[in-house]
């Protein structure tokens, strides 16, 4: 069974930057997808980001494109979100998820497995 571990969360002020990180064991990293979702309070959990197995392709929703990177280092077991010009709307908990899907499903956002999740908080 996987399991993932977020780091990296924390208060930042508006147009300030943060790197969440994303340490997975339990089974061969470079045959999952990985991705990271977002829950704000009171509001559904979000789908942000994705990269491929390799980490040839990767998905963004609208809302951050330009702004966050997702990155893999399959030989670190590691996933990463670099998260620049944030904003207030961009609070919430943050969470690393594993797909082991097509890339076709997973750009729908089809992840089975996740993380405890890591708060971001933005202040205006």
């Amino acid at each position: 069974q996987v399991q993932l571990v977020e780091s990296g969360g924390g208060l930042v002020q508006a147009g300030g930057s943060l790197r969440l990180s994303c340490a997975a064991s339990g089974r061969t990293f470079s045959n999952d997808a990985m991705g990271w979702f977002r829950q704000a309070p009171g509001k559904e959990r979000e789908f942000v980001a994705a990269i491929s197995r390799s980490g040839s392709m990767r998905y963004y929703v609208d809302s951050v494109k330009g702004r966050f990177t997702i990155s893999r280092v399959n030989a670190k077991n590691t996933a990463n979100l670099q998260m620049n010009s944030l904003k207030p709307e961009d609070t919430a908990v943050y969470y690393c998820a594993a797909s082991q899907a097509t890339w076709s499903e997973v750009v729908t956002g089809n992840f089975a497995r996740w993380g405890q999740g890591t708060q971001v908080t933005v202040s205006s």
